[in-house]
């Protein structure tokens, strides 16, 4: 009996180049029925819908100072972004980026205080980020291991560990790490020559950015290039066929969470070299909690992430200009956002919908046809 294993590839590859498909079609239609339901509430706020976003767009890609805020706001969700993935491959739902990327800012400015400056500054650097991915993955590790060896909930853990790591850090800021002699609750700055070099002179987009694209390839690699990528995607899929492949789940699952949690401790990094210079509270602004929506908007492929951390950076920077010109409130995106979570989780049936009803209008197209050729 013959075999076409090329035609087996061809077979597969096309199986899976429309589930891709329906993905991208179901986060596109998410975003549009976000936007619309955005534009509704803005309306009923009394507002030109289409001049408020005509000012977001503005706002966000007006000018190579506005390009340079998006792409700043990108990097650290798209890094934490890019985590989230790898944890929910494994079927994992971890809402602790937030908690993670605060821990990685705090080995990150630690490191930078502490390690003593007779190391070169491009070593001391790397140190500072490696610490911020020690930190991150030692707090990715908790839930993990919990998961893995108690079958703890990963949602609740990481949940209630992102505000163990905020009340960690205003305890060190107030104490131990607090500049000597500050009004505000902030660490000492660090050293000029450990912070992230510009990429656009004169503005505030740095390296990091560099290092979020590099991590996007990487992630893919990982997944879908490497035994270890695949053992975790397998896990994920089918927890029973991977212990009967032989494959260690409880590894896997530790493994995915260390990755994890130690990307988002590289977000945190790259905020604090990048761009504050210090430590205080409230740094990480909420970038886990995007980076949340923008794994599950990507559908947990690199490229796929990559644009939907550029769309919600782009909101976040436009919302300004939106907020000044038109008198729109900025928490507008945060509606828009609610809404594509929303949509996300039940793009299934909105594609059922879609699908039913374009099938619906074509039916009716097809009697119309025969109808009239009938009467004539």
């Amino acid at each position: 009996m013959n075999r076409d294993p090329s035609g087996a590839f061809r077979h597969a590859a096309a199986r899976n180049g429309a589930r891709l498909g329906r993905q991208a079609m179901g986060s596109l239609i998410s975003v549009a029925l976000a936007l619309l339901l955005g534009a509704a509430a803005i309306l009923l706020a009394g507002k030109n819908p289409l001049t408020a976003y005509a000012l977001l767009l503005q706002g966000a890609f007006g000018s190579v100072y506005s390009w340079s805020e998006v792409l700043l706001r990108t990097t650290p969700i798209l890094i934490a972004g890019i985590g989230l993935s790898v944890s929910f491959r494994s079927n994992l739902t971890s809402i602790g980026a937030e908690g993670q990327i605060i821990i990685g800012g705090i080995f990150t400015a630690a490191a930078g205080l502490l390690l003593p400056t007779v190391i070169p500054a491009f070593l001391r650097v790397v140190l500072c980020v490696a610490a911020g991915f020690a930190g991150g993955a030692l707090y990715g590790l908790i839930p993990g291991f919990l998961k893995a060896r108690l079958g703890t909930s990963e949602i609740i853990v990481t949940i209630m560990l992102n505000y163990v790591a905020i009340s960690l850090m205003s305890f060190l800021l107030d104490g131990p790490m607090r500049e000597p002699g500050s009004f505000y609750p902030q660490s000492a700055e660090l050293s000029q020559d450990l912070w992230f070099p510009a990429l656009i002179p004169g503005m505030r987009l740095h390296i990091g950015l560099l290092i979020a694209l590099l991590l996007v390839a990487g992630y893919y690699f990982l997944m879908f290039r490497l035994p270890l990528g695949f053992k975790i995607r397998t896990v994920g899929l089918n927890r029973s066929a991977a212990e009967y492949a032989g494959i260690r789940v409880e590894r896997s699952i530790i493994i995915a969470m260390l990755i994890s949690g130690g990307l988002a401790g590289i977000a945190g990094s790259g905020e604090i070299l990048g761009i504050h210079h210090r430590l205080f509270n409230d740094f990480a602004a909420g970038f886990g909690y995007d980076a949340l929506a923008v794994a599950l908007l990507g559908r947990l492929h690199p490229l796929g992430v990559l644009v939907s951390a550029l769309f919600f950076a782009a909101l976040k920077v436009g919302s300004g200009a939106m907020q000044r010109a038109a008198q729109v409130p900025t928490t507008i995106v945060y509606v828009i956002q609610g809404l594509l979570i929303l949509f996300i989780f039940t793009d299934k049936l909105i594609l059922e919908w879609f699908t039913k009803a374009a099938k619906r209008l074509k039916q009716r197209g097809a009697s119309d046809v025969c109808a009239d050729g009938k009467e004539e």
